[in-house]
């Protein structure tokens, strides 16, 4: 049965029912549900491939493969103006000398032919037709979860980004107490001027860093919004948690990938394209009938000559039967090479089977890993937040240098960091495996 051209419409209503949608106001926090619904409405490669999809939903017809009568109108209008000289032999009959004689000739007939059986040919090109109808959906809905992984993925590498740049705002506040504690301490003559210029030049390597964290996330939301397709303002910000899904099972994945995953449902619609193309031209063995009929009308006048028109009108039908008997093998040569042809979809299906579950044994490691690396970094975050807490009243108190004091900022900045980095990679491992596996559309988190 044909599915409708608004096939990928609803599928993209699917993925987004039971999702809370947060109307986005300029500069407001743009919600994970709001980037995905403007990217699966506006985004240019989907759009595409619907396209596409509507094209094969028009080919996938009776009428394209062969199954419907061709019927054809004809008309014409010919005249003909000549000078004619006739000579008989016949001394009893005068000869004729006629100038600027004109002939008109009117033709017009409705014709049909209907092949009523080529093979079954015929039947062998619908199911083509259809199963190329379902290779674009299929495409169109691969399209949909590569783009949808895009935009989770540029959605939390922002998050991260913006966490990052806060992070930096943070240190650069502890690189300005520690400032004011310096110039205090100096300014009683238990500091030096030394220790107030470090402080400074350290204060000045934060803000530059901090700097260059706006730039990187400006550029991840440009690269959010070309995902998006559309030219938005910069001026946003996204939720800062990285929330990430229950924990993923390796094997089930590599289950629902061998059954779900449409790379590799791609290729099986391929090979099913190959297998009709090879029916296709072997219908061409057999003979071929069509029937055909029409009606014809056709009136001559001329203005010289025996007569001055003459008319014929009536229905005319037939029945042709034909078969190729030879024609140099290439019939055959046809036939083998598309039976290769089969064979070398059934390698790439197979192929494929392999590079999908080796891909996702590789990111199921890279997943399992950012996990133990979260739960670790965590651990490390909430120590070295006390020790910056403790180096800054002991700095204070002047028990620790100001070097000391850098060195537990530093420790702490870095720890947050690859707290952060670890939840990125996590959640871009998991929307992969996700993708990999063909759940990435009914669990979007």
């Amino acid at each position: 049965m044909k599915i409708s051209n608004s096939h990928i419409k609803i599928l993209l209503t699917l993925l987004l029912f039971g999702l809370m949608f947060t109307n986005v106001q300029a500069q407001s926090t743009l919600q994970l549900e709001d980037a995905i619904r403007i990217g699966l409405e506006k985004n240019f490669a989907i759009q595409i491939a619907e396209n596409e999809v509507r094209i094969s939903s028009n080919n996938s017809s009776i009428g394209n493969a062969g199954f419907l009568p061709v019927i054809s109108a004809d008309g014409s209008i010919n005249q003909r103006i000549q000078d004619n000289v006739t000579v008989y032999g016949n001394p009893n009959i005068a000869d004729r000398d006629d100038q600027n004689a004109k002939t008109t000739v009117y033709n017009y007939g409705v014709n049909a032919t209907w092949t009523i059986f080529d093979g079954l040919t015929m039947f062998a090109t619908l199911d083509r037709l259809s199963t190329q109808f379902d290779i674009s959906e299929a495409e169109a809905r691969y399209q949909v979860e590569l783009v949808l992984a895009d935009i989770i993925s540029g959605y939390y590498e922002i998050a991260g980004q913006q966490k990052a740049a806060e992070v930096l705002e943070n240190t650069v506040e502890i690189s300005e107490e520690r400032i004011r504690i310096a110039e205090t301490k100096r300014d009683l003559g238990s500091g030096s001027e030394y220790e107030l210029l470090l402080a400074r030049a350290d204060f000045n390597t934060d803000r530059a860093a901090m700097i260059r964290a706006g730039t990187s996330l400006n550029q991840l939301k440009v690269l959010l919004t070309s995902i998006l397709g559309e030219d938005v303002s910069l001026e946003f910000e996204v939720q800062p948690e990285i929330e990430l899904a229950d924990r993923l099972e390796l094997q089930p994945l590599i289950n629902d990938a061998l059954t779900q995953n449409m790379e590799l449902n791609i290729a099986r619609l391929n090979e099913q394209v190959a297998r009709t193309e090879i029916r296709e031209l072997k219908g061409e063995w057999m003979p071929r009938v069509d029937v055909s009929g029409g009606y014809g009308y056709s009136r001559t006048e001329a203005s010289v000559g025996f007569s001055e028109f003459s008319e014929t009108n009536g229905f005319n039908y037939g029945i042709t039967a034909r078969i190729n008997l030879f024609d140099g093998f290439n019939k055959q040569r046809r036939v083998e090479n598309a039976q290769i042809t089969l064979k070398n979809e059934e390698l790439r299906k197979q192929d494929l089977q392999l590079q999908v579950t080796a891909q996702i044994s590789q990111i199921y490691a890279q997943y399992s890993d950012a996990l133990s690396l979260i739960k670790l970094e965590q651990e490390n975050l909430e120590i070295n937040n006390q020790t910056v807490d403790i180096a800054l009243e002991r700095f204070e108190l002047g028990t620790i240098s100001s070097i000391e004091l850098r060195e537990a900022q530093q420790s702490l900045l870095n720890a947050e960091n690859r707290l952060i980095e670890a939840q990125i990679v996590a959640k871009t491992a998991e929307t992969e495996l996700l993708r990999l596996s063909g759940r990435l559309l009914t669990k979007v988190k």
